[in-house]
């Protein structure tokens, strides 16, 4: 007997990535393609378009569901995906590419990402959700909040110069503006307390910006979210912990408490909160864990992250 051929609906961002993703898409659509696959292909530019796009692809009702982009991309539909009754595959064309890591799925081969939709094995994780002003938004890797997130904004809005010189440039200016954040901390039933900081950051998956493990062993399987607050620091000391930040050792320090959870309130004046890369919330805000909410197909010689 024939076997049936496969239908998969690929959903593509070609600006992800700095204009990557639509090199990628290709990639990955030619590869599923070879392979003997039907492949319906959706691409588009905006937020808007990507939300439109799943929902049409997901009404085709195929046998997997890939998604072209980073993770600010999927965390943008993933509320769509976690509800639909469709494998979903993810490609990296992000910048940071931290679920992908997290999940051993191939950063730098489209092709071996891809091929998961045909041959992968089914892994179940957890999500974030942050609600903040009456809105709830999911997120698959971390949610910064302090120093960090104040780079982000920074970042954002400098006009120049362009590509990491920007980011440089945000991180210095905010390393001369350095102070603590007020910020008030309600884990789980506990008593709100008031914590000031340098950052907090919550995390489902151990890192972010590309793999900088600030939530070092952080398990998007568990149930629980990885909390790390850093104390109170000045540039110097702050300066000495980066090195420690990027080896995953500085959870070893007195200044950084580490527990894990599976809710926090936090608040602080004027708190900015980014997620997946992306501005997700401003003010008081609640994070929380939805277990299991999202089965991605991942190639199964990397199965583990």
């Amino acid at each position: 007997m024939t076997e049936p051929v496969p239908r998969i609906a690929v959903i593509a961002n070609p600006r992800s990535g700095k204009g990557r993703g639509a090199r990628i898409a290709e990639a990955a659509i030619a590869h599923l393609r070879e392979r003997g696959a039907e492949v319906l292909a959706f691409a588009g530019d905006t937020a808007g378009d990507t939300r439109r796009l799943a929902r049409d692809a997901i009404a085709t009702e195929p046998g997997a569901l890939v998604v072209v982009g980073g993770d600010g991309t999927l965390s943008g539909i993933v509320d769509l995906l976690a509800d639909a009754a469709v494998p979903l595959v993810l490609v990296p064309a992000g910048t940071g590419n931290d679920l992908a890591r997290a999940l051993g799925i191939p950063v730098h081969a489209p092709d071996a990402a891809a091929e998961a939709a045909l041959t992968g094995s089914a892994r179940t994780i957890d999500l974030g959700e942050i609600e903040s002003d009456g809105r709830t938004t999911p997120f698959l890797t971390v949610a910064a909040l302090g120093f960090d997130a104040r780079v982000s904004e920074r970042t954002n809005r400098l006009r120049f110069p362009r590509g990491k010189a920007r980011y440089y440039l945000a991180l210095l200016v905010e390393l001369v503006r350095l102070r603590p954040t007020p910020f008030r901390i309600r884990v789980a039933d506990e008593v709100e307390s008031a914590r000031p900081g340098t950052l907090v950051a919550v995390g489902n998956t151990s890192s972010y910006g590309g793999g900088m493990p600030v939530c070092a062993g952080a398990d998007p399987a568990d149930g629980l979210l990885d909390v790390v607050h850093v104390a109170p620091l000045g540039r110097l000391r702050l300066i000495r912990l980066f090195p420690l930040l990027l080896r995953g050792e500085h959870l070893r320090r007195a200044e950084v408490v580490h527990r894990r959870i599976d809710r926090v309130e936090i608040a602080a004046p004027d708190l900015v909160v980014y997620a997946d890369g992306e501005r997700v919330a401003a003010g008081a805000c609640t994070i929380r864990v939805r277990p299991a909410a999202l089965t991605l197909l991942v190639p199964e010689e990397r199965n583990s992250p």
